[in-house]
């Protein structure tokens, strides 16, 4: 649903609010439809879909996520500006376990967007640390690390802060190291 039906809604509701008010003095029935009429405005803010997608998480069910975010078809038009970074950011989280490189773009665009809590920024720094260390690219891989540590006050990814630091400690294997046994084979072939 387009996010400015959702204000045209509330509007009708308080305006039906008004009326039951004012014209037909039924305080009562005025206040309850005020009270719906905050339901609207606040999906406006935060999308019901996304909503249920952190709902998903929360309960470790990957797939169901991923089918309450392809129910968002244009985020343009169904999310408010301030959802745009947790989109893609739960596209990128849904997609961490099944191609974990893949998620790189998805991360960059949650955290341009801006992510408010600092957990989730520090989360998604992770995880482009790890994809720039996947694809060898320590040096980048090294200050993303240390922008996620400086992010993650609460200390709840310490344990993966520090196994990515132990990889990076680890003697990459270059594409252009040749195998010993093999440095005469192909010369005659």
């Amino acid at each position: 649903m387009n996010k400015y039906i959702k204000i045209v809604i509330a509007a009708v509701l308080i305006l039906t609010g008004l009326y039951m008010m004012i014209f037909t003095r039924s305080l009562g029935w005025g206040i309850v439809i005020f009270i719906l009429a905050a339901l609207p405005i606040l999906l406006f803010f935060k999308n019901e879909y996304i909503l249920l997608a952190f709902w998903q998480l929360r309960k470790q069910s990957m797939e169901k996520a991923a089918e309450w975010l392809q129910k968002v078809t244009n985020y343009q038009a169904q999310l408010h500006k301030s959802q745009y970074g947790y989109f893609h950011y739960l596209q990128g989280l849904t997609l961490a376990q099944e191609n974990p490189t893949k998620i790189e773009p998805f991360m960059k665009k949650a955290l341009e967007y801006g992510l408010n809590m600092k957990h989730d920024r520090a989360m998604a720094t992770l995880n482009l640390a790890a994809a720039a260390i996947s694809k060898g690219r320590k040096q980048e891989g090294q200050k993303l690390l240390e922008e996620a540590k400086r992010l993650d006050s609460a200390g709840m990814m310490t344990d993966q802060i520090k196994m990515m630091k132990d990889q990076l400690k680890m003697p990459s294997m270059q594409k252009h190291m040749h195998n010993p046994n093999m440095r005469q084979r192909g010369k005659f072939f």
